[in-house]
């Protein structure tokens, strides 16, 4: 005797007859992980039966045959319950997807058909041929917009990481095979394009309030510089506990841990969805950070999933990720998410909250509450004996150089660097050096970008 199940669900489909719906129930699960079509029975499960003549059942597997591609072809069963016919089409995943009906594509989601857009049904064919999209020629960019400079960075890199590498750098992109012919992959030109380019824009903003905006900045470098301008702005408008132990160095503590913000930045520049129009947005406020990064889970994977670590790493540009591994920036697939709630559970914080949101996946990291926000930047204690004063002169103490280069700005708030340095009577890498800093300390903002924007000199 067979048993039908009650319910639908991931495999399994009630059909009151035969038609369409069918065969697009067929399309879903052949396009996931396999399943069966019951027909004669209706939503609730209540087995109502179907009419058969003698050539039903192969008019119907020949009209699967017809609408699909590539062919489907069904395991068929009449099964009898109670004198009445239940016919039950079992279809296995198929091994070569997307497989479409009349050219549209479904696949099986929970209990129900998703019909899937150009860029799922292109992804599901990348991950069934085990590639992705950045393994593919860049048809609008060519070898003279990416840096032989910056390739010949990341060789030296690799060197340092004990990779012994004789080749120079246009060899070495054929090499790792993003020099095909003369044609450059989407990879390369994301991780060594010449000029700012907007396919990788990140928005940078600090946030007093959800309208209220304090600074802004906006990244649209290569994918391996972008990783450190990301990180800078975070840290600039984060709070520094200097903590005084006695001894003869004094530690710090940053408002979250470093190492799990880098962590969720990489896996956000990394793993982004470079084809999407939306941009990858880093919003920071007084004790949250918000990062959106476009591109959804794959379907196999939950955000519970992700909590849990139950779940097999398919990195969405598989040809970056490699080689951000071969560069030791990240450690192996799958790892960084569980390093990042267990750094937050460490360092006694709430753990991130990761949702899915327009179309993209946004992490939110959370803080203990610190007094002040960006102005009091620094933040000392001696043990919990000693208040904040401490730490705030601590912080506070300028050298008599970046005393200068803030009355210099005062004075002037599009003063450059170049400017500073001619002023003052140092190199321009000592300015930029005390500029870092006195960024870092909040003494100073940047409002607009680098070439048109001015310095503000905070109280």
């Amino acid at each position: 005797m067979h048993n039908i199940p009650v319910i639908e669900d991931q495999n399994t489909e009630f059909k009151v007859s035969f038609n369409t719906g069918v065969i697009e129930s067929l399309v879903a699960f052949a396009n996931a992980g396999g399943g069966t079509v019951y027909v004669g029975v209706d939503d609730s499960g209540k087995l109502l039966g179907i009419q058969l003549a003698k050539e039903s059942v192969q008019n119907f597997v020949n009209e699967i045959k017809s609408k699909t591609a590539p062919v489907l072809i069904p395991d068929v069963n009449v099964i009898e319950v109670d004198g009445k016919q239940i016919v039950a089409f079992q279809i296995q995943e198929y091994p070569i997807k997307p497989v479409a009906v009349q050219g549209r594509y479904y696949k099986r989601v929970n209990n129900s058909n998703h019909q899937l857009t150009v860029g799922e049904v292109v992804n599901l064919y990348l991950h069934t041929i085990n590639s992705s999209w950045d393994t593919y020629v860049d048809a609008l960019h060519t070898i003279d917009d990416i840096s032989l400079e910056k390739v010949q960075k990341a060789i030296d890199l690799l060197e340092n990481k004990g990779h012994s590498i004789t080749e120079d750098p246009l060899s070495f992109l054929l090499k790792y095979n993003m020099l095909r012919e003369d044609k450059i992959t989407n990879a390369a030109f994301l991780l060594f394009h010449k000029d700012d380019n907007i396919i990788s824009t990140v928005e940078l903003g600090r946030f007093q309030t959800d309208i209220i905006i304090k600074d802004s900045a906006r990244s649209k470098s290569d994918v391996l510089t972008q990783i450190n301008e990301v990180l800078d702005f975070v840290r600039k408008h984060i709070n520094k506990e200097i903590i005084i132990t006695g001894s003869a160095y004094n530690t710090e503590r940053w408002q979250y841990p470093l190492e799990a913000i880098r962590e969720i930045v990489l896996n956000m520049i990394i793993h982004r969805d470079y084809r999407s129009a939306s941009d990858s947005i880093v919003k920071v406020y007084d004790n949250k950070i918000e990062f959106f990064n476009p591109g959804m889970l794959p379907d196999d994977i939950t955000v519970d999933d992700l909590m849990n670590n139950r779940y097999k790493s398919t990195p969405r540009n598989k040809m970056v990720a490699d080689f951000c591994k071969d560069l030791g920036l990240i450690e192996k697939y799958g790892s960084g998410i569980r390093r990042v709630i267990t750094l937050f559970k460490e360092a006694g914080l709430p753990l991130p909250k990761f949702e899915q949101i327009s179309g993209g996946l946004n992490v939110t990291v959370y803080s203990k509450t610190f007094e002040g926000g960006d102005s009091d930047k620094v933040i000392g204690r001696v043990g919990d004996r000693v208040g904040d004063k401490v730490g705030d002169r601590v912080g506070d103490k300028l050298s008599e150089t970046q005393k200068r280069i803030l009355n210099l700005m005062q004075q002037n708030p599009s003063v450059s660097a170049q400017s500073l340095s001619e002023e003052i009577g140092i190199s321009k890498r000592k300015i930029e050096e005390n500029i870092r800093t006195l960024r870092e300390r909040s003494k100073i903002v940047r409002i607009g970008n680098a070439k048109s924007g001015h310095w503000e000199v905070l109280d």
